[in-house]
Order: structure tokens, then sequence, then C-alpha cells
């Protein structure tokens, strides 16, 4: 294992860490608060560990797989527990845990929050808060990519172990162009959302913050109702619209960028994204249309909950927790199914889905004809037999990070829709679940154990739980590279 490499990338990593908190501190200067110096502090440290650490690169800069994943898994726990002194220095948050717990949660873009009065935090400080959904929604390591000058052949490992989904495609032959195209994208489309906003009412800085959750799909929001306190149909409709478009695969954009069309739209796992959303908005406007004043009010929050939901944004306009409950049932599903592959949403992915139950398709039609031959495609593709396996292997992974964590956080004895939809909205990085954790509510409740739980959940949900899985792996560290 190249250890020299891995301190490299690390050091630099917090050096952009340092950087970037040079603007929320910006901001608080801005608005006149004393909590810039938290930030510039945290500033001047992380600095001192980039000259320290990441200043000079080694001889020899080659990377392969588990570097990667190492690499990963260590950055995102680096970034969350410096970027959580900020909350704890300025006494924003004045427990470190539940400080670690709102950056975790910020950077994973899971938007599940300790805050009782979200509205007394510092302009600063709630700044930083939704630029950690910014940052973290196209992940930190392709950020840093994008910052810096990571151009090592191997660099593209590092995008495989930290880009969402079953494969990570290359947009271009270099890892680090493909950073910043990917970033080109997700700021053009951050902008639009922003003026879009600005154009409904919102003041720049709510729409900016609400923007910097929207394209992360995190859900952290300046009000303490969320997008709910704006009352406004118009809003309500961009911030829905973004959601889906920023819960669809980046590549695609690039296809259309490419002037491809038709290769864009044709692709299987956006159509079934688009047809899931659309079933659920029409399932839930009929069965909540009671509730509301007319067809078109219930489907104005159905498809605002459906849309922030399934791209786990966590965003509220209505307290879904008294809606009927297929109407949670279908919610608690999308929480469980998530955005596509490739995109800044969390959930085990549409592609994912698709790929098992074709699976099952082929294994039942397998049994009926042992003699035919049967292949699992995708938009056309045969899929690998690794990528099945990687599915699989996936898939029993998240089961029992879910089964043990229910378990560990059963401890508080909260009942059990409260523990178990605490623990699957924080492993898919929604955010809000149901009962004492539902839209209206918030985690403040939970004992230091069920926090560090809901933490590992939300990291382990973030990078798909394989980075973790092979750095706790004995073997990694018994060999000799």
């Amino acid at each position: 294992m190249n250890k020299r490499m891995i301190l490299y990338i690390l050091g630099k990593m917090l050096g952009v860490e340092g950087a970037v908190l040079l603007i929320p501190a910006l901001v608080s200067f801005l608005y006149g608060e004393e909590s810039s110096l938290s930030f510039l502090i945290v500033s001047v440290v992380l600095g001192f560990l980039f000259f320290l650490f990441g200043k000079k690169a080694p001889q020899e800069k080659t990377i392969y797989g588990k570097e990667g994943f190492v690499i990963v898994g260590i950055a995102w726990v680096l970034w969350s527990l410096f970027g959580a002194l900020p909350f704890f220095l300025s006494g924003s948050i004045p427990n470190y845990l539940d400080a670690f717990f709102e950056t975790v949660s910020g950077f994973t873009t899971t938007g599940s929050t300790i805050l009782t009065d979200i509205e007394i935090l510092p302009k600063g400080i709630a700044f930083w808060r939704s630029l950690t959904h910014w940052i973290g929604g196209m992940g930190v390591l392709v950020f840093v990519m994008m910052l810096t000058t990571l151009e090592d052949d191997h660099s593209m490992h590092l995008m495989r172990a930290e880009v969402p989904g079953p494969e990570a495609d290359k947009l271009v032959p270099r890892a680090r162009h493909s950073a910043k195209i990917l970033y080109a994208m997700y700021f053009v489309l951050t902008v639009a959302e922003v003026i879009m906003l600005m154009l409904g009412g919102m003041s720049f800085y709510a729409a900016l913050l609400h923007a910097f959750s929207t394209a992360g799909t995190g859900g952290f929001s300046n009000r303490n109702a969320s997008v709910a306190y704006y009352d406004s149909a118009y809003i309500d409709g961009v911030i829905t619209v973004f959601m889906i478009l920023f819960g669809v695969n980046f590549n695609l954009y690039f296809l259309i960028r490419l002037k491809k069309w038709k290769s864009a739209l044709k692709n299987e796992e956006l159509r079934t994204y688009l047809g899931i959303i659309a079933a659920s908005v029409a399932v839930i406007t009929i069965n909540i249309s009671h509730m509301y004043e007319g067809v078109a009010e219930a489907f104005r929050y159905a498809s605002f909950q459906v849309a922030s939901i399934i791209t786990t944004t966590g965003f509220c306009t209505a307290n879904y927790d008294l809606w009927p409950e297929l109407s949670k049932a279908i919610l608690l599903a999308l929480m469980v199914v998530g955005a596509c592959a490739g995109s800044t949403g969390g959930g085990i992915k549409v592609s994912r889905l698709l790929i098992l139950l074709k699976t099952i398709r082929q294994e039942i039609r397998r049994i009926l004809h042992p003699k035919s031959v049967t292949i699992v495609r995708v938009n056309g593709k045969k899929v690998g037999r690794d990528t099945m396996q990687g599915v699989y292997l996936y898939f029993i992974a998240y089961i029992l990070v879910i089964i043990g964590s229910i378990l560990l956080v059963s401890i508080d004895n909260f009942d059990f829709a409260t523990s178990f939809s605490g623990v699957l909205t924080t492993v898919n990085n929604v955010g809000p679940g149901i009962a004492q954790v539902g839209p209206i509510e918030n985690f403040h409740m939970f004992s230091p154990l069920s926090k560090i739980v809901f933490c590992i959940d939300m990291l382990v949900g973030r990078l798909e739980i394989i980075p973790y899985l092979i750095i706790f792996s004995p073997d990694l560290w018994r060999r000799k590279f």
C-alpha cells in the first residue's frame, strides 16, 4: 500500500477544506459576526496540516483500488471531524458530538439534524451548514480533484470509490477533467436554481442556501419550517423540478451537452426513475386529496414530497407523518429506492433495483426453461458478472447494516417506527423519517451511542458501504504491500 501517497492526498484534501472555510468566514465577517474567528482558526490548522503532509508529492504516485477506497473512507471522516469545529468553537452547537452529527449529515447530504431552532444560527454558520451539502453532493474527493492537480493515471480509483452507483464511468479519459465537467454542470444547475428562487421572492442569501441543499439533495434550510415557511406554489414547483433534475445521472447531462438527446432520453434507468415518480405522485395525490382543498393542492404537496424523498433531499412542505398509511408506506419505499446512479441522491439507486429485478426475472426463466440462455441487460448492454456480484454484495451488506443499526438504536427504547425510520433515513441519506424523527421533528433526543450509529450509517450510506468494509478488513492492514 502506498501510504505516503495516501497521506499526500489526505493532506491536499485538508488544505482544500481549509481554503473553503474562508468562504463562510467571509460571510460571517460581512454580517459582522464573531463566528468568523472560528472558521479562521480551523482554516489555519488545516493549512498547517496541508504544508505538513500535502505540499510535496512522493516519488511513487501510483495508487490502486485499495488505496482509493482507503483514501475516500478516511477523507470523509476527516472532513467531518474538522468541519464540525466551527459549529463547536462558535458555540452554535456546544456539544462536539452533536456538531459532528450535523457536519456528517451535511457532507453526506443526509439532512438529519439535532438542532431544535435553526433560525437562531449566525448567518455564516448557517451558510457553512448548507455549503457542506453542495460540496458533499458531488463528492469530497471529486471536489478536491477538481481544484487540485491530482492527475495520476490511477486517480480514477478515487472517483470509482466515491461516485454513487454500481459503476462509475469516466466522462473523458482524465479523471480530473471528468471532475471539472461534473462540477461545471453542477454549478450551472445551481446558479439556475438560485435565479429561479430569487424570481419567486427569496433573498439572494436564502436562495443560495436552498440551492446548495437542493443541488446536494441534502435538505438543510435556514428556516425551522423548511420550505413550508415560504408557502409558495411557485417556490415549491421550482425546488421540485430541480430536486428531480439533481437526482438524474450526470452522465446523461454530458450526453445532452454533446447533443446526443436520443441516447439520454432512451436511458432505461432515467425512464424507470421518472416512472416511479409519476406513479407515486398519482397514488399519493389520490390518497391525500381529502385532506386538502382540491386535487391541485394535493398534487402540489404530493409531488414535492415524492421528489424530496426519492432524491433523498429531505425538504418538507407538509407534515406527511399525518398522511394516510399508504402514502407513508410509499414514501418509506422511495427512501430505499433513491435516485439514479451518478447523481447527488442517495438510496440503493434505481440502476441497482433494475439489475436486481431483471436478475430475479432471469432466474425464473432459467427455472422454467433450463436449456435457454438468458442475459441481464440494462440500456441494451449486458450486465457483467462482476457488476451483478457487486449488487448482490451491496444488498446483503445494506440489510445487515440496517439490522445491526436498528438493534443498537433500539437500546434508547423509542418506538419501532422511530428507530426503524431513523436508521432507514440515515443509511439512505434522506433526512427526516416518520414518528419522532418525522418532518417536523429531529434527532436531538437520541443518546450519544445512537448518534454515533447514525453518523456511521450516514457515512456508510453515502459511500455505499464497501469503502468502510475494506478499511475495517483485518486483511488490508495485515498484508504487506
